[in-house]
């Protein structure tokens, strides 16, 4: 059985009929190549969250890197919100001089890592 964030990446594959629509992030607004998407549950599945969102997988990494489930769920569970926080904002002008396709490990928070 196929499971539904799967089910939604085959149902947005280009046909060959139609051209295929690049998908921004919405934290740092760059096109995301295929090979570099993630989806993000803006309210993470443990404490309930169903909706998800494509981002970059660097920008995604850095947003676990950074919060912690329960603060993702009730404090940052929009785009607008992760991007006003001062950690991210220093990310996302680091990021946006990058190529689309570029990746790079992140690391844990120290905070996160106290917790």
């Amino acid at each position: 059985m196929i499971g539904k964030i799967r089910r939604k990446l085959i149902s947005l594959a280009p046909t060959p009929f139609l051209k295929a629509v690049d998908v921004v992030c919405p934290i740092c607004d760059r096109p995301i190549p295929d090979s570099q998407k993630d989806a993000h549950h803006l309210i993470p599945k443990s404490k309930g969250g169903k909706t998800t969102e494509y981002l970059h997988r660097i920008c995604h990494r850095q947003i676990h890197a950074l919060f912690t489930e329960t603060e993702l769920a009730v404090q940052f569970n929009t785009a607008t919100a992760l991007q006003e926080h001062p950690e991210m904002q220093r990310f996302i002008h680091w990021v946006k001089s990058k190529p689309n396709h570029f990746y790079e490990k992140s690391r844990k928070s120290s905070r996160l890592k106290e917790i």
